[in-house]
C-alpha cells in the first residue's frame, strides 16, 4: 500500500516539535527539508526519531563522487530512513553514495533515492533548462530512472505521471516517491505535474509526499486522514 510522508517544511525547531506531537498519532514518515535543516542541523533529525517516527531527509546531494559518499556517511551516523541525491550528478556520483552506505550498514541500509526532474518543472521548463534535447521531459526522467537503477539506488523521485513507465523499466521493486500530490480541488501552488492520491497509488506510487496542505492546514490531522482515506479506497 502506498504510503503518505509529510513534508514538515516548518520554520523552526519549536514549531516542528508541536507538530509533531499533534500529529504523530496519525503519521509513520516526516521529511525534512534543507530551510529547516539548514536552520535546526541535526536536532530536527534527533527530534523524529525520538518520537519513534522514520524521517525522510530531503536535502537532495549533488556533488563530485566523493563529498556526496561524505554527505551519504553524515546520513548513516544520523539513522536516518530515507535520504536522497540528485540523478543528475551522474553514475558514479550514486554509485559512490551507494557503496559508502552500504559499507557503513550493510545489514540494513536506508532508501536511497535519485531526484529525476523536480515536479515544479513542465515541459517547457524542462526546454528552458536544456535547450532542444532528443528526450522529452518524461523520457528523461526514465533515462534517470534507469541510470539510478544501474548505480544501485533504491528508488526515485518522480511525478506520478512517470511512476508506470518507471516501474516497467526498473521493476516492481524500485522504489518511486511522489511529490505533487493535491486532494481534488486544493490549491497546487508552484507544482505543475499533479496527481491526487488515488490517481498517485493507482499508478503504483511507494510514497507520496505532501506539505503545505497539511501543515498550513487549521486542522492537519483531519486533512492527514483524508490524504490517507483517499490512499485507502
Amino acid at each position: 500500500m502506498t504510503e503518505l510522508i509529510v513534508a514538515a517544511n516548518l520554520s523552526s525547531f519549536e514549531e516542528l516539535a508541536a507538530f509533531v506531537k499533534k500529529t504523530s498519532p496519525h503519521l509513520d514518515w516526516y521529511k525534512i527539508d534543507s530551510g529547516l535543516y539548514t536552520k535546526s542541523g541535526t536536532d530536527a533529525v534527533k527530534l523524529i526519531k525520538d518520537a519513534g517516527k522514520k524521517i525522510f531527509l530531503d536535502l537532495k546531494f549533488h556533488d563530485i563522487p566523493s563529498t556526496v559518499a561524505r554527505a551519504a556517511a553524515c546520513c548513516i551516523e544520523l539513522g536516518v530512513d530515507m535520504f536522497n541525491v540528485h540523478a543528475m550528478g551522474g553514475f558514479a556520483m550514486m554509485e559512490a553514495v551507494e557503496k559508502e552506505t552500504w559499507s557503513l550498514h550493510p545489514d540494513k541500509a536506508p532508501i536511497i533515492l535519485g531526484v529525476t526532474v523536480l515536479t515544479s518543472i513542465d515541459e517547457a521548463s524542462f526546454h528552458d533548462l536544456f535547450g532542444t534535447p532528443g528526450n522529452s521531459l518524461d523520457e528523461h526522467v526514465l533515462l534517470l530512472a534507469r541510470l539510478a537503477k544501474s548505480a544501485g539506488l533504491s528508488g526515485v523521485v518522480a511525478s506520478a505521471n512517470e511512476i508506470r513507465p518507471i516501474k516497467q523499466a526498473c521493476g516492481a521493486d524500485f522504489v518511486v516517491v511522489s511529490p505533487g500530490i493535491r486532494l481534488p480541488g486544493e490549491d497546487v501552488g508552484d507544482q505543475a505535474r499533479v496527481r491526487t492520491p488515488r490517481g498517485a497509488a493507482d499508478a503504483g506510487a511507494d510514497f507520496i509526499v505532501v506539505g503545505r496542505p497539511i501543515v498550513h492546514a487549521d486542522d492537519p490531522c483531519s486533512v492527514i486522514e483524508k490524504y490517507k482515506q483517499e490512499l485507502a479506497q
